[in-house]
């Protein structure tokens, strides 16, 4: 059985290296504030820039503990705070992930992906810094090619309802992959599938949050079609513990790697398995499928296993647990306060299941 740490996160991923100064945009976000944890852990002076559109101070408590830590306020579409100290390395991962809040303003998520990168990539052009970028694998769109290898250009709507997102991570790839050759400055860029675990929101409509919130609630459970799409899913500790290994695996090159779990499952059996581990009595509520929403997703990551030495090892089973477990807490909290409103049963008729 893989251990998940009390944190949600293993610190001991990737030892100790010698100190440098850290930049994380996006750091009080799902992941940002799981990769800040493991930052620290490893003697590294971090700052989080964060607008706290998505992400959360609560988020950060773990890393607020150490004096090496430093959270702003910022939006990465303005230039990085030239008073801020030069970095060694930045990690990108500002961006609204789930199409619930992706697509509250499909402008500005395309112009963080853009905007932001260029912001990022300015800052580490003056810092001569390495840059990871965190990428999805939502370029490759609705495929037509199972499993998804990065060598696939995908399949994507370019005016759809979900492109804002789509084709705003895929130019970032274009800028990124244009400056690394431009410039000889280190680039990384992971292709994040389905990842799920503590600190997710519980209001983001993705299909893990929905599901285990709406049981623990004793509401239905909504999928989006007939549930019989699929996606892989990674459990946190797995995909931070890739992060890093990406960002400072020797030989590793700007061409993008793709992290995430092979297991695939149907919406419909990870709907079983939350219900058969929660318990109660929800049913299972259907709704129509969003525009665009991918029929099948599944990661090949040969490349991570051949350059890495990279794949994941939790049990979707053991991350389900652990992921009830903190949502668990988490609304016993938030019902504490009444006048909060928890999280919504049904999330918009957007939120496809990712």
């Amino acid at each position: 059985m893989a251990s998940i740490s009390k944190n949600g996160i293993d610190l001991r991923a990737g030892g100790k290296r010698g100190a440098r100064r850290i930049l994380v945009t996006g750091g009080a976000g799902f992941l940002g504030s799981h990769l800040c944890d493991l930052l620290l852990a490893q003697d590294h002076e971090v700052i989080s820039l964060d607008n706290y559109f998505t992400g959360s101070a609560r988020n950060l408590e773990l890393s607020s503990e150490s004096p090496r830590f430093r959270a702003i306020a910022h939006d990465i579409t303005v230039p990085i705070p030239e008073e801020l100290p030069r970095f060694d390395e930045i990690y990108n991962l500002a961006c609204p992930a789930s199409p619930v809040h992706y697509q509250m303003d499909p402008l500005k998520t395309a112009l963080t992906s853009a905007g932001g990168v260029w912001n990022v990539m300015a800052r580490a052009r003056r810092d001569n810094a390495g840059i990871f970028h965190a990428s999805t694998s939502e370029v490759y769109g609705d495929p037509t090619v199972h499993p998804q290898s990065e060598g696939y250009h995908g399949n994507v709507n370019p005016i759809g309802p979900r492109a804002c997102y789509d084709e705003g991570k895929r130019f970032a790839e274009t800028i990124l992959s244009d400056f690394t050759r431009s410039t000889g400055l280190p680039v990384r860029i992971a292709r994040i599938f389905n990842t799920y675990g503590p600190r997710m929101h519980p209001e983001d409509g993705r299909v893990v949050s929905n599901f285990i919130v709406q049981a623990l609630l004793g509401r239905d459970l909504t999928i989006y079609g007939s549930g019989r799409q699929t996606r892989s899913f990674c459990f946190m500790d797995d995909l931070i513990a890739g992060f890093d290994a990406l960002m400072h695996a020797p030989g590793a090159t700007a061409e993008p790697v793709n992290l995430g779990n092979p297991h695939e499952v149907t919406v419909l059996e990870l709907a079983e398995m939350v219900l058969d581990m929660v318990g109660g009595r929800s049913r299972i509520l259907r709704l129509p499928l969003p525009v665009d929403d991918p029929q099948r997703r599944r990661p090949d990551i040969s490349r991570a296993k051949n350059i890495l030495g990279w794949k994941p090892r939790v049990p979707l089973d053991e991350g389900l647990a652990a992921t009830i477990r903190y949502f668990d807490r988490r609304l016993a909290e938030e019902q504490a306060r009444p006048r909060k409103r928890v999280a919504a049963a049904v999330a918009p008729p957007f939120a496809a299941v990712i």
